[in-house]
């Protein structure tokens, strides 16, 4: 029970880069191609409260979130969601663009 509830853990904490990092950034800063921000604040959110419940359930994430396989993971995650950004992102001034031309006239 305690394996697959800290499998669950490192799971939720799988899409979080480093803890202290996420506080920082701004959501909705503009040109902002982070789709990873909102897991990477909750998660942060929950390794606290981990931590001040149980430090050692807390080390134990913070060691499984920097083994070599989900720091694999979580780059290749980041690279993908980096990817639909810049595709959305394109859309969006395709959108733009045919809104300007077609619908305005300008």
């Amino acid at each position: 029970m305690l394996q697959s509830r800290a499998l669950v853990i490192a799971l939720i904490l799988l899409l979080s880069t480093t803890l202290p990092e996420v506080q920082s950034k701004s959501i909705f800063e503009k040109d902002r191609r982070d789709l990873l921000a909102i897991p990477e604040a909750i998660a942060s959110y929950f390794y606290e409260a981990v931590n001040k419940v149980s430090p050692k359930v807390s080390q134990f994430l913070s060691d499984t979130i920097q083994s070599p396989t989900v720091i694999a993971a979580r780059q290749r995650l980041a690279k993908e969601a980096n990817k639909v950004s810049i595709m959305f992102e394109q859309l969006i001034e395709k959108i733009k663009n045919l809104w300007y031309t077609k619908v305005l006239g300008y």
